[in-house]
């Protein structure tokens, strides 16, 4: 099913990998923030006033929330043991398939049923799917997607999927979402080296420690833009290690040889999915809430405020 097609005329989709939104609404807004009953809703309050701005700025036609359902699926870790190994809360089994609970504050995750009712009743899509991360739904919603995509993340991951031929970029918070990197193809190779067709490989080969991902010893980043450059892509250096003509210096080639195994399956698991079996979702931006009684008593019980009023506002423009 094709997203962005409105009625006959092509629109803006704008996805967010809300996850990373309000892990940043969390720590940019501070707990002093709370319901009536003490209750800190600074994430709650601070994803709604991210979302207004985003809206307001960037004037989407469809948004979607894209959650994570599994957040360290285990076809993941079956190929990468270590991948987000050290965000597993340190009471919780490892390795067992269901079994791993990610760390996070105390205080923000019963906030997180909280944003998932306010966008219900608003009448933001959202969209999950098991065994898959919000990555992976944002992959899959960019795939099927027949007009511009804006993706919303902290996580420079997606910006594997940034596609200037087919309107895909990622808007980057570097501070709130005020003020937002517009990654394109131009931003990413002046500097990272890479397209976005190639960002997976630079990443998989440099390795990122913040999801447990070994990477090449020796291969940095600026040595993997050039292998690239040089290759092609990950086939192409694969290719060259096995060429003693093919201009590599001998520690690069005992690296590459040494990392095969890892190189074998680490595309599968860096690389974002694109055919997540997904809900049927309306992704329409509402103009006004699905569920204006619900939305009321949550504003009552949370103490949503300003915020809500300004998303509100900001929606029904």
């Amino acid at each position: 099913m094709p997203y962005g097609i409105i009625g006959g005329v092509t629109r803006r989709l704008m996805l967010l990998d809300t996850a990373s939104l309000y892990f940043r609404a969390y720590y940019g807004v501070p707990d002093s923030v709370r319901a009536p009953d003490g209750t800190p809703v600074n994430a709650v309050r601070g994803l709604l006033d991210f979302i207004a701005r985003l809206v307001q700025d960037h004037r989407p036609d469809a948004l979607v929330a894209c959650m994570d359902a599994d957040w360290r699926p285990q076809w993941r870790v079956e190929l990468i043991p270590s991948y987000k190994a050290h965000r597993v809360a340190a009471e919780a089994p490892v390795g067992g398939e269901g079994t791993d609970v990610e760390e996070v504050p105390d205080t923000l995750s019963p906030q997180v049923p909280v944003i998932e009712d306010v966008l219900d009743a608003l009448g933001i899509a959202r969209a999950g799917a098991a065994d898959y991360e919000a990555d992976d739904v944002i992959g899959t919603f960019t795939a099927r997607a027949t007009g511009p995509v804006d993706i919303v993340t902290g996580d420079r991951d997606l910006y594997q999927l940034v596609d200037d031929a087919r309107g895909v970029r990622v808007l980057y918070p570097l501070k709130g979402v005020g003020t937002l990197q517009l990654t394109d193809e131009a931003v990413l190779r002046e500097k990272y080296g890479v397209s976005g067709a190639r960002y997976a490989d630079l990443a998989l080969l440099r390795g990122d420690p913040s999801d447990g991902l070994p990477g090449v010893p020796g291969i940095g980043e600026k040595t993997a833009a050039k292998l690239l450059h040089a290759h092609g892509d990950l086939a192409g250096i694969l290719a060259a290690a096995d060429d003693p003509h093919s201009g590599l210096t001998p520690a690069q080639r005992k690296r590459i040889g040494e990392a095969r195994p890892y190189l074998a399956v680490a595309p599968r698991v860096v690389r974002v999915a694109s055919d997540v079996p997904l809900p049927a979702v309306d992704t329409a931006l509402p103009a006004a809430p699905r569920d204006p009684e619900a939305l009321d008593a949550l504003a009552r019980r949370w103490g949503l405020g300003g915020s809500l009023t300004r998303l509100l506002s900001t929606l029904a423009r």
